[in-house]
């Protein structure tokens, strides 16, 4: 034993030690402030960064980090501005598009952004094995939807085309009113490196390993730095791209994440300086003790679930409709959600560019059961208990129990719920693998046409099965209409169709509900939710 000097002073290094490892560690949002490093909650784990064979928002989130498009987005009011083209020309006829790419354009390795390089992209997102869900989006050139199925196996003659190496011309078969808008705000449209593609074999598949760091090339205002699989991808402040004098932010952390509870625990303790969504059933406490940090904005999209429509019981559309009619929407937003949504009756939601939907779902609870009765299951029986899929979230739950018990008040029918994390319900959805699931739409540009054209026979994002002529040929008709007023009539006649054969049940309008700390600067309410990063820093 050491003697009774050499005792205390031993205690005490121990003590001093303990306290030392007690201290109160600084908190991510502040170093995040001093460093400039923005901690950014962003839902599920992404299914790939590659902007070609992904679908959804928390992907979108990250790409916008790592990628531009030709056209970028102003940070509040989303009209196109200048990305790796400098400028464009229209021509009279509203059929060629020719853009010029700056001389300092850059990918992340360093070499040059060149037209040939854009024309490749293209060629990629359109081949047919990589069967891209938003090939459709580039299906307005002349050639693409042909060349996209097989039917035309010549790419010179779609309409990209680069006469040289600062030049691209794009060349529609029908005038497309909202092209620049979806050029800046989707990524379908925003160029990707083949040439680092084809090193690891991803040129044709889905899933290489491109995508990985170290392999990465982008052609954005941030490198990616980290992927930690279910925990975080880390991008960095990129020494090439041509705007960099305008990037403050020097890291960002994306946060994958799917328990909401989790993430607002992390946002109340500094560990998070946005949050990707937030609990329902705190909405209230934040609005009432901490308004400064609640953020519910508007937002164009629809909360919405699909029916697999190619076996039985959703085959029939008279027990779609049951179901569409059975639900309370107005008791889902006030009493589930709670954060300013509008049950949705339709399918466009209000006010976009002046379109305002004359459709709307009518009908009793009466009805419904009447519905379900002419389909072979008065009152219920011999209803098979049916499977409702949903993506790891505590709303989601919420809302999916909720139906479940109108469905069993109202109908009489049992429904058992599933939930998957975000890859494979993402592929669940695509194979149908499922009879009812949760679905979301936000618009990937502001033009009422992002909320119909997927419903289209074979398109990528259609994932129910269903399939209508009469409504393919609106699709084509929206586009060679001769002005806006014509065109939105298209748009009524399609809503009508839709709600009239139900391959989808419309729940209500979307608000965007998060958390963002007030330190966040550059960071505009839009429509989209789209934040271009190079626009975003800290401050206090």
């Amino acid at each position: 034993m050491p003697k009774v000097p050499q005792l205390a002073a031993f205690l005490i290094a121990v003590l001093l030690a303990t306290l030392a490892g007690c201290a109160k560690r600084e908190r991510p949002v502040d170093s995040g402030l001093r460093d400039q490093i923005l901690h950014y909650g962003n839902g599920s784990e992404p299914q790939d960064i590659d902007p070609q064979t992904v679908t959804g928002v928390p992907e979108h989130h990250i790409i916008m980090a790592l990628f531009d498009g030709l056209l970028n987005e102003d940070p509040v009011t989303l009209e196109p501005e200048p990305g790796i083209a400098d400028s464009w020309t229209i021509s009279e006829d509203g059929l060629v598009y020719t853009l010029q790419i700056r001389d300092n354009a850059l990918w992340s390795n360093g070499d040059p952004i060149l037209a040939p390089d854009i024309v490749a992209s293209y060629k990629r997102m359109l081949t047919p094995s990589l069967a891209s869900e938003y090939a459709y989006m580039l299906h307005h050139v002349v050639g693409a939807l042909e060349y996209n199925t097989g039917r035309l196996t010549d790419f010179s003659k779609v309409g990209f085309a680069a006469p040289d190496d600062h030049t691209l011309v794009i060349t529609l078969k029908h005038p497309v009113p909202f092209l620049l808008k979806a050029m800046a705000s989707h990524y379908s449209w925003w160029p990707v490196n083949v040439k680092q593609i084809a090193k690891f074999g991803g040129l044709e598949r889905k899933g290489s390993r491109w995508t990985l760091p170290g392999n990465f090339v982008g052609s954005g205002a941030f490198v990616l730095k980290e992927w930690l699989p279910n925990q975080k991808i880390v991008v960095a402040k990129s020494p090439t791209y041509w705007d960099r004098d305008r990037v403050r932010l020097n890291e960002i952390h994306f946060y994958a994440m799917e328990n909401n509870e989790v993430e607002e625990r992390m946002f109340r303790t500094g560990q998070l300086h946005v949050t990707n969504t937030m609990p329902n059933s705190k909405i209230d406490a934040y609005r009432r003790d901490k308004p400064e940090m609640l953020r519910i904005d508007p937002y164009l999209g629809f909360y919405f679930y699909r029916f697999n429509v190619t076996k039985p019981p959703f085959n029939d559309p008279r027990v779609r409709r049951a179901f569409a009619l059975a639900i309370e929407r107005e008791s889902i937003v006030a009493n589930v959600t709670r954060g300013g949504q509008r049950p949705a009756y339709n399918i466009v939601p209000p006010g976009i560019l002046g379109y305002e939907s004359r459709n709307r779902l009518e009908g009793s609870l009466d009805e419904a059961r009447q519905l379900l009765a002419d389909a072979g299951y008065p009152g219920g029986k011999g209803f098979p208990t049916t499977e409702l899929l949903y993506n790891t979230d505590e709303n989601h739950r919420s809302i999916a129990e909720a139906l479940q018990q109108m469905w069993k008040r109202n109908l009489q029918v049992n429904v058992e719920l599933t939930n998957q994390e975000w890859k494979v319900y993402l592929d669940s959805q695509d194979n149908l693998a499922y009879s009812i699931s949760r679905s979301g739409w936000i618009a990937d540009y502001v033009d009422p046409h992002v909320f119909l054209e997927q419903w289209q026979t074979g398109g990528g994002n259609n994932d129910t099965g269903w399939s209508n002529p009469r409504y393919d040929q609106l699709v084509t008709e929206a586009l060679s209409a001769p002005d806006t007023a014509a065109r939105y009539a298209v748009y009524q006649e399609m809503e009508r169709i839709l709600l009239e054969e139900l391959p989808i049940l419309p729940i209500y309008f979307y608000t965007r509900v998060n958390l963002r700390d007030p330190m966040v600067k550059g960071y505009h309410p839009t429509v989209l939710d789209n934040h271009p990063f190079k626009y975003v820093w800290l401050e206090k």
